[in-house]
C-alpha cells in the first residue's frame, strides 16, 4: 500500500499541485485537501501518513506570513495534528508552510512542546521580495529524515519574509540538538552573506527540524526542482535528469514504507 500524503490547500496556498506531484512521483498517494475539509471532518488526518504545508501566500500574508493559517489550525484541529505527530508520522513545511509551522509552534518544538512559538521568520534584510536560486549544506548530524544522504542542495527561494530569527538561548538549543538541518552557503559550500544568504537568516539557517527529525520546515522550494529542465542552467551545463529536490520527498516516503 502506498503511503498517503495530505497536501494542504486553500486561501492563497499556491504550490500545492507541484508538491502533490513531487510526492506522487516518489511512490506516494498524494491528495490535495482544503483546510476547511479537515476542520469540517470531511477529511481526517488519521487517514494519512504525511502532511505537507506547501508554499504560497496563505491569507495574503495578512498580519504576518503564515500567521492566519497557523491560528486557523491551532484553534480548530490542533488536537488532531498533535495525535498525528504522536503517532510517529511526518510533516514538511515549505516557504509559507514553514512560516505557518513556526508560528503554530510545531517547529522547532523544544522538549516536544508543539504548541509554543519560540522562533520566527521575519522580513528579508534586503527589504524586498527575493526570487533566486540558493545553495544549502545539510547538517550530517541532524536527525532530519528529509535531508538524509544529502550533502549540498540547490533550490529556488521566493519570499519576502524568510529571515530566520531566534534569541541566543534558542539558537544554542537548535545547535546543541542538531535541529538545524540546512544552512545557506555559497557555490563552494562555505557560509556566506547576501546574496548567498538571501534573507539575512541568523547563522545562515535555511531549514530546521523538531527533535525527532520527522517534522521539517525550510524556506527554499524542493518541489520546484524535480526535473533537469527546472534548473536555471540546464541548457549550459550537464545536469542530472532528476532534480535534487526529489530526494527530499523520496526520503519521507521511504521512512513511511520502513516504519508503517
Amino acid at each position: 500500500m502506498k503511503p498517503k500524503a495530505l497536501i494542504l490547500t486553500g486561501y492563497g496556498i499556491n504550490c500545492d499541485y507541484e508538491t502533490q506531484h513531487a510526492f506522487n512521483i516518489v511512490g506516494a498517494d498524494a491528495k490535495r485537501v482544503h483546510i476547511n475539509d479537515i476542520i469540517d471532518k470531511i477529511e481526517s488526518l488519521e487517514d494519512y501518513h504525511i502532511i505537507a504545508f506547501p508554499g504560497g501566500f496563505s491569507f495574503g500574508d495578512d498580519i504576518a506570513s503564515g500567521k492566519v493559517l497557523a491560528n486557523k489550525i491551532k484553534f480548530n484541529i490542533f488536537s488532531d495534528l498533535q495525535k498525528f505527530i504522536d503517532d510517529g508520522k511526518v510533516i514538511i513545511g515549505i516557504c509559507n508552510g514553514f512560516q505557518s509551522m513556526v508560528k503554530l509552534g510545531i517547529l522547532p518544538a523544544f522538549e516536544r512542546n508543539y504548541k509554543k512559538q519560540t522562533v520566527t521568520l521575519a522580513f528579508n534584510d534586503s527589504g524586498k521580495f527575493e526570487d533566486r536560486w540558493v545553495y544549502m549544506k545539510a547538517n550530517p548530524k541532524s536527525r532530519c529524515i528529509f535531508t538524509k544522504s544529502i550533502d549540498t542542495i540547490y533550490l529556488p527561494v521566493r519570499h519576502g519574509e524568510g529571515k530566520f530569527v531566534a534569541n541566543n538561548v534558542f539558537l544554542q538549543k537548535l545547535n546543541k540538538n542538531n535541529q538545524v538541518a540546512l544552512r545557506y552557503v555559497d557555490d563552494k559550500g562555505n557560509l556566506a552573506s547576501y546574496p548567498w544568504n538571501p534573507n539575512g537568516s541568523l547563522e545562515n539557517i535555511a531549514g530546521i527540524c523538531d527533535e525527532t527529525g520527522r517534522i521539517f520546515g525550510l524556506m527554499p522550494h524542493p518541489e520546484a526542482y524535480l526535473y533537469m529542465t527546472n534548473h536555471p542552467r540546464w541548457t549550459r551545463e550537464k545536469i542530472p535528469e532528476e532534480g535534487i529536490g526529489v530526494k527530499v520527498f523520496r526520503n519521507a516516503v521511504e521512512f513511511i514504507n520502513k516504519n508503517f
